[in-house]
């Protein structure tokens, strides 16, 4: 065996709560190099009285597999080992590394430990993320509601987007639409930013205590999360707090005054010159109209958890999005989870991190991260087929290891948003890439999130592009993508393997196959992103029912058509 590809970590990814009776305990070999791995658990201060559990294979990426036994107790003070086995020899996994035997006489000593299941340590999610379905809006271009708060110098609103064309969408306009969305079969709404703000993105904000004038004002945002929350649909807005705008009073006041303004130390400035010079400060990328804000700062702090609070009691918004939020000190997010939850224990928080993003996602801070490298796995799959099946199902296997299920349960999956090309643009128009990778993304474990008119075959190239405005002439409605995201968003709301089930992921004769299970129930999704038929076999089961990417409902058992798929949801 490569023994040197063993890892285990104890209060990790590798060994987490799930609630407070449920530890799930990973082991990670070298790939095809095992042939079974048992978990071997003994209460702690009862060393000799040793229970033994078959671990699952759940995952295989590029270089290992990964198992994982759920082990539910009502006394969580553990010891552990591993027995690991290539069919040859079996090999003892502990603390002390990898030996022959395990030393009973000193257990205490190499046993790896999970000591106590703290409730307070437990990453609690929102229950209703396992059901949600979100869509994104870009408010600026979704729909004008209200002519008469329109910007200046407004551009009509089929034309294509410069950097900074202004088209008048507000909240009004998305109030007028809230029927297309509820028959859509959405039931979340994430709004990017919509605070005062001198650009049509409002990502520079000026004023986080108002909104803007162009998008309404309190009263019509506290109408629209009414009229939500109504159609049984949630909403949460975009918080921006790695940066401000340059016109941020706080800032404006430091360049004014300089290292003696009171809100001087709000920033991350590097120098104030004795002169007439500009002042030297760190900015969001190279966007100097966008100063980035030092949130360890008390009172900086004290201003912006006032502003969470007064917003999500003021409206009842139901979470948050945060931008930039990979940059900002993890002690600003782990206060920050405990002011909002505390407010709404239901309340999501989803950060805009674009990586791996354990150190956000151990429970003490973020619910979810928008993500983006399964984004990228689509991409490169659906999209330009730079990888094969197999490659795609150990890319995403690998990337669910990096978090705990709660984690995985709460990412925001996209296929793309503001700051993307659009996806059918990706695909170079064609529509069976685009409706494989959707009907992929319904499948998959997460939050699907479709960002505004990819239901009706909106283009665009990365931004503004990917900022069109929103077509609301049906006649130039792709229909046929209509009617398959209402039927895949029906469908997986009526699914509970695809809310609630575990997740596995393999290729067969270059066909890609993702099953997921809860209780006696399964749903098994294939995709043949090739140009062959490819044989396939349904599974055993009662048929419940199933989706396919084809305008007719048939389902054919023997073959899947080239650029195909279907998902059979079925009972055991």
């Amino acid at each position: 065996m490569n023994l040197q590809a063993l890892y285990h970590n104890p209060k990790s990814n590798y060994a987490f709560a799930y609630n407070n009776h449920e530890l799930h305990i990973r082991l990670r070999t070298a790939k095809d190099d095992c042939k079974f791995a048992t978990l071997v658990i003994a209460k702690k201060h009862a060393w000799m009285e040793k229970q033994k559990f078959q671990m699952k294979k759940v995952a295989t990426d590029r270089y290992f597999d990964y198992y994982q036994y759920n082990y539910i107790t009502d006394d969580p003070r553990l010891g552990y080992y591993f027995l690991v086995s290539d069919g040859r020899a079996t090999h003892v996994y502990s603390e002390s590394g990898v030996t022959e035997t395990f030393d009973d006489q000193y257990a205490y000593f190499h046993y790896f430990q999970y000591p106590f299941i703290n409730p307070i340590d437990v990453h609690t999610i929102p229950e209703w993320v396992h059901g949600a379905v979100f869509y994104q809006i870009f408010v600026d271009r979704f729909c004008n509601g209200d002519r008469s708060n329109d910007p200046q110098n407004v551009s009509p609103w089929s034309e294509l987007p410069k950097p900074k064309s202004f088209f008048g969408g507000d909240l009004q306009g998305i109030i007028e639409k809230l029927n297309y969305l509820k028959e859509l079969g959405i039931n979340g709404l994430y709004l990017t930013p919509i605070f005062e703000s001198p650009s049509n993105h409002k990502y520079d904000t000026t004023d986080y205590r108002k909104i803007d004038h162009s998008f309404g004002d309190k009263d019509l945002l506290r109408k629209l999360v009414k009229q939500v929350h109504e159609k049984g649909i949630r909403i949460i807005l975009d918080g921006v707090f790695n940066h401000s705008g340059y016109f941020f009073a706080p800032f404006q006041d430091v360049l004014k005054n300089g290292v003696q303004s009171k809100y001087a130390d709000w920033f991350h400035f590097l120098e104030f010159p004795e002169n007439d010079g500009s002042p030297k400060y760190r900015c969001f990328g190279t966007s100097s109209n966008m100063p980035k804000l030092n949130t360890s700062n008390p009172r900086l702090k004290e201003y912006l958890f006032d502003t969470v609070a007064y917003w999500m009691k003021e409206t009842e918004i139901d979470g948050w999005r945060l931008d930039v939020s990979d940059e900002i000190d993890h002690q600003f997010w782990r206060d920050f989870r405990k002011l909002v939850k505390d407010i709404n224990p239901e309340a999501v928080i989803i950060g805009e991190n674009w990586h791996n993003s354990y150190p956000w996602l151990m429970g003490d801070q973020f619910d979810g991260v928008m993500n983006y490298p399964v984004t990228k796995s689509c991409i490169r799959f659906f999209a330009l087929q730079e990888i094969n099946a197999e490659e795609f199902a150990e890319d995403l296997s690998g990337s669910l290891m990096w978090n705990s299920d709660q984690a995985n349960f709460s990412m925001l999956n996209l296929l793309d948003s503001h700051d993307t090309m659009r996806f059918l643009t990706w695909c170079q128009r064609d529509k069976k890439k685009l409706m494989l990778a959707i009907l992929f993304l319904f499948s998959y474990v997460g939050i699907p999130c479709t960002y505004y008119g990819t239901e009706i075959g909106m283009e665009g190239n990365g931004d503004p592009d990917s900022r069109r405005t929103f077509d609301w002439d049906e006649s130039h409605w792709d229909k046929d993508l209509l009617t398959f995201y209402k039927r895949i968003i029906s469908f997986r709301k009526k699914c509970k393997p695809l809310q609630y089930g575990n997740i596995q992921m393999w290729a067969n004769d270059g066909a890609f196959y993702l099953e997921r299970e809860y209780g006696n129930e399964k749903v098994l999704t294939v995709l043949n992103n090739t140009g062959e038929d490819k044989n396939i076999l349904l599974p055993p089961g009662k048929a419940i029912e199933w989706v396919t990417t084809e305008k007719t409902a048939d389902m054919h058992t023997e073959f899947l058509k080239p650029f195909g798929g279907f998902s059979f949801y079925y009972s055991v």
